[in-house]
């Protein structure tokens, strides 16, 4: 395999592949990304047996053939390159070596053989839609901050992608909670994605995909099955196994009798959040709010005789009540806030609250009170 190719378009892709190799492996060829150099271009891609990541990219092919290069050696290599410059790969089998020409440097690495690589299939992937990137970007970045990190409970290491039907209305929506705080947003239902399995795509997957989208205003077609998913765009395709196992009835820890409504600034309010709860002790994080007519008091207690206050504006006049909450998890949930309209739904200080954006009405949070 010989091969010459822009070194900024290399260390892109790398970028893209190499991330979903683990730093520690214990199976040497995982350590590896797999090049194929064939019709005009390079293909790259990485596994770590639940992910794989595939990408092409243009390249001068001189001689056709394929190999395996320790991942993050080589991304380290290319990013320190000179940018701009042309980057010469030539692998050389009777030595089992890949030389890397740049200029006056030169590098050679070990390789492991092609054949070793494990491939995930992606042939019998039989639910097919597309949806445009910002509306995944906006499913999951609005709800990923709510995946439990409890491996115990591993079916909330997890988003939950499924159809649902709001006001007669076909929904596509993505839901995670890890049992302190549950986020629901929705979208009108893609086309051809009727009759698609629920399914529970893992924290790693779902944070790939949103790094490889991030800066993508681009078609994305979504292929699943029971068991996998595939997320193709441009010259990338994402597989990914799914969680084997089954989301919990959300819908039972959604309040529907939440009838006191306080309206407010949700930056200005998530702003006087993490003033107060600068001094709330570092184990709960409680911070209790104090609500009368048209007027929020934030409150926060430290471990060490410490105390803060803080006085918001609001619209409320649903009658005195104090409630506490986990600062950190009413942070993640304001953060999710894009108007200057947040609507808080309370029945009483023991029971979930319900958060809503202004500026959004397909998203819904719950947040669950604690005891201040």
């Amino acid at each position: 395999m010989k091969l010459t190719i822009e070194r900024s378009a290399l260390l892109t892709s790398l970028s893209h592949v190499q991330s979903v190799v683990e730093r520690r492996n214990t199976i040497p060829i995982l350590a590896n990304i797999l090049l194929i150099a064939e019709d005009g271009s390079l293909g790259l891609t990485a596994t770590d047996l639940d992910i794989a990541i595939n990408e092409k990219v243009a390249a001068n092919i001189s001689t056709e053939g394929a190999i395996t290069v320790p991942a993050h050696l080589l991304h380290d290599i290319i990013r320190k390159l000179p940018d701009g410059s042309q980057v010469e790969l030539d692998y050389k089998s009777a030595e089992g070596r890949i030389y890397i020409h740049c200029g006056q440097s030169k590098f050679a690495l070990a390789c492991l053989p092609q054949d070793d690589f494990p491939v995930m299939e992606t042939n019998q992937l039989p639910h097919n839609f597309t949806i445009s990137a910002s509306i995944l970007k906006r499913l999951i970045d609005k709800t990923r901050f709510a995946i439990s990190t409890e491996e115990t409970r591993y079916y909330l290491n997890g988003i939950y992608l499924h159809t649902a039907d709001t006001e007669g209305v076909p929904m596509l929506r993505a839901v995670a909670t890890d049992g302190h705080r549950l986020a629901r947003v929705e979208t009108p239902l893609p086309a051809d994605a009727e009759g698609m399995p629920g399914v529970i795509v893992p924290r790693k997957a779902v944070n790939e995909v949103l790094r490889l989208i991030d800066e993508r205003d681009e078609a994305v077609s979504i292929s699943l099955s029971d068991t996998k998913i595939s997320f193709s765009f441009g010259d990338t395709l994402l597989t990914s196994k799914l969680i084997d196992g089954t989301f919990p009835d959300y819908e039972r820890v959604i309040p529907d009798g939440n009838d006191k409504m306080l309206e407010l600034d949700g930056k200005s309010f998530a702003q006087a959040v993490d003033r107060v709860s600068t001094v709330a002790t570092e184990k709960t994080r409680a911070i209790k709010l104090s609500l009368s007519n048209d007027l929020i008091t934030l409150s926060a207690t430290g471990a060490d005789a410490g105390s803060a206050t803080e006085e918001v504006s609001a619209s409320y006049n649903s009658g005195d009540m104090e409630i506490g909450f986990n600062s950190k998890y009413l942070l993640d949930i304001t953060g999710q806030i894009d108007g200057d309209n947040a609507r808080f739904l309370f029945a009483d200080s023991g029971s979930p609250t319900i958060v809503r954006d202004g500026a959004d009405d397909g998203a819904l949070y719950v947040l669950m009170p604690m005891r201040v």
